[in-house]
């Protein structure tokens, strides 16, 4: 027997009528007729049992030693191995014979089988999504429910941080954040501060719109160039600000003292190695400077 109440032995013609036919009344069984001296039945098996997990009981998989059920091997006919019959509603619908690559034994199923439904999200995934989409509040709402039940938690502890800076508590936020030990979140702390450091200084900053306008009367006004930057990574607009800091480094790499080339260092601290955008502007950064 499986360990699982979705696949399972058949032994004798009332165990198949039970467990096959009135089973497919409420949901698809597929039948895997093999045996212990057929080799491609052996590599067939564990294929069709993770097909069958993935359904999450959706589908059903009975499997008959033929070697043992000869009667019910007789009454469907079943003539090589391996055999495989899809049952629905009391009756074979579908089916093949011989070892089958994956795509084609979901080819088959399709048609058939109900889609298993889709995993549900965490309470931090469904955090992270909400903070990425800007809904701030809401994400902060569903992280103090977590951190209640799990105050150790890292990753919530640092996403619940940059709920709190999003709304101007950037003190308790970097309070929460001093509460995050060990090394495995290092990234994503790191990440963090570097958005704590920019909404610090943006608010000693002028207005975004007032800067603009300054750079709409002279392009080349560094000061509002980089200060507008600044505003731009506050607000997540990373891709903006690395264009800017990029132009301002390349028209003017000695600014307050290299202060843009360390800027583009912190905002791709700020998103990891792997995001494309870091990918790009190392890139254009390292042609900038060599």
């Amino acid at each position: 027997m499986s360990d699982t109440p979705y696949i399972f032995d058949v032994s004798g013609a009332a165990s198949f009528d039970q467990l096959v036919i009135q089973n497919s009344f409420h949901k698809p069984v597929l039948v895997d007729f093999w045996a212990d001296w057929c080799a491609p039945c052996k590599a067939l098996m564990p294929l069709l049992a993770q097909i069958t997990e993935g359904y999450q009981g959706e589908l059903l998989l009975a499997k008959i030693n033929c070697d043992v059920e000869q009667d019910i091997v007789a009454r469907f006919g079943i003539r090589s191995l391996p055999t495989v019959v899809l049952f629905k509603d009391g009756q074979p619908v579908d089916g093949f014979a011989g070892a089958q690559p994956e795509s084609a034994i979901r080819a088959m199923l399709e048609p058939h089988v109900q889609a298993p439904p889709p995993a549900a999200d965490s309470p931090l995934e469904s955090a992270q999504a909400l903070f990425a989409e800007g809904r701030f509040g809401e994400a902060e709402n569903l992280l103090k429910a977590l951190l209640s039940e799990d105050n150790g938690n890292a990753s919530a502890l640092i996403l619940y941080a940059r709920c709190l800076a999003e709304r101007g508590e950037l003190g308790e936020a970097e309070t929460v954040l001093d509460a995050v030990k060990g090394d495995e979140h290092k990234q994503a702390l790191a990440a963090a501060r570097a958005q704590l450091t920019f909404l610090r200084q943006v608010a000693d900053l002028p207005e975004a719109a007032l800067l603009k306008s300054r750079l709409a009367q002279n392009a080349e006004d560094d000061e509002a160039a980089y200060q507008l930057a600044i505003h731009q990574l506050a607000r997540q607009q990373h891709e903006a600000a690395l264009d800017a800091l990029l132009r301002l480094f390349v028209r003017n790499r000695g600014y307050e003292n290299g202060l843009p080339h360390k800027t583009l260092l912190q905002v791709f601290e700020l998103l990891g190695n792997d995001h494309p955008l870091v990918t790009t502007y190392r890139r254009k950064l390292y042609q900038a400077l060599y």
